[in-house]
């Protein structure tokens, strides 16, 4: 399950990239109730792409911005509830990390969902139904 956060140069300093992240991580997990999953855990990746000062824009002009965005199978996430949780505390996340260097008004979230069928993890192109199974058997181990 693809993270990614997108920030200017400046905004986040390398060690709240990485608290940030794992902090998303463990977000996305827990509003699951798969913390600690065996299979789920490590298929949480992604990165932090830092980009020029100067070059995000909101508005059509320069801005300094943040963005974090989450690719999913259709039911990770499945309810209004749930999206809702990730974005607002994702966005507390995001906000906690830039320390005042950014606004929380420009802090900005996506969430998009793969294709059934189309999840693949080490080769392997896994459906929902497989993948939920795969999840399954590492949480009643």
């Amino acid at each position: 399950m693809p993270i990614q956060i997108i920030v200017p140069e400046g905004v986040l300093t390398a060690e709240a990239e990485a608290e940030a992240f794992r902090k998303l991580t463990d977000l996305l997990l827990r509003l699951h109730g798969l913390t600690g999953n065996k299979f789920m855990t490590p298929n949480v990746i992604g990165e932090v792409t830092v980009v020029p000062k100067g070059r995000t824009f909101s508005g059509g002009k320069r801005t300094d911005i943040a963005v974090f965005e989450l690719k999913v199978p259709s039911f990770v996430l499945p309810t209004q509830e749930l999206k809702d949780a990730w974005i607002a505390e994702g966005t507390a996340i995001i906000e906690e990390a830039a320390k005042g260097r950014i606004k929380r008004e420009h802090i900005f979230s996506s969430v998009s969902y793969a294709v059934e069928g189309a999840w693949g993890i080490g080769g392997i192109a896994y459906s929902n139904a497989d993948l939920g199974s795969a999840v399954a058997a590492q949480a009643a181990a």
